[in-house]
């Protein structure tokens, strides 16, 4: 297991530092070998300074996961452009990397067995979930109503459930066995069953501006 090389840093990038450290465990060890002797080690750094920026071992837990569940996420939810641009990189994003890997998996997999049990890191789960789902929401209303169709609050919110759902699927298949898909092959699938849905083609990004 490699380990980190202690250097005196600001309190801000000492927690960074202690949760990449943390994660590094989790995905090497999973959630119950990730035990504050072990981040210590990853982290180069003595167990005492981890309990002075984290009350315990679940503590740091829900911020790692908090950390995971961003990076699942707030890249797509940067996305630029005109509306059907955005949601189509949005879409695009999920499902390659880095948000669709190995080790993404690894993470995500190791947290979401604990997320029915631990209230702390139910609400995380939650809180990223309808965070994600909001994105996308405006960004279907966005590109429906730059279609001139439908583009009502009750709509926009059974269409993102929809393609959350179908994005998840695909993600896995994506994380779990991509070597057995074509260059892209996830990512026309998500795209033509995402266009079957909303009735609506979505133009390939390397065609100009819609007529």
């Amino acid at each position: 297991m490699a380990r980190r090389t202690f250097h005196r840093a600001p309190e801000a990038e000492r927690r960074h530092d202690l949760i990449e450290a943390t994660l590094d465990c989790i995905a090497e060890y999973g959630l119950q070998g990730a035990t504050v002797r072990q981040i210590a080690i990853k982290a180069g750094v003595t167990a005492g300074l981890i309990r002075h920026y984290f009350q315990s071992k679940e503590h740091i837990l829900q911020e790692a996961y908090r950390v995971v569940i961003a990076r699942l996420t707030e890249k797509a939810e940067r996305v630029t452009g005109d509306a059907e641009t955005r949601l189509r990189d949005f879409i695009v994003i999920n499902l390659t990397e880095p948000v669709a890997n190995s080790r993404s998996l690894s993470l995500w997999a190791s947290f979401i067995s604990r997320v029915s049990v631990d209230p702390e890191l139910a609400a995380i789960h939650r809180e990223g979930y309808l965070s994600f789902r909001d994105a996308l929401e405006t960004l279907l209303a966005d590109f429906l109503a730059e279609r001139n169709v439908d583009a009502s609050p009750e709509r926009c919110r059974r269409l993102a459930i929809a393609i959350n759902g179908l994005l998840d699927g695909l993600w896995l298949e994506c994380c779990l066995a991509g070597e057995l898909f074509g260059e892209s092959e996830l990512v026309e699938i998500a795209l033509t069953s995402i266009e079957t849905l909303l009735g609506l083609p979505l133009r390939p990004a390397d065609a100009g501006p819609r007529s």
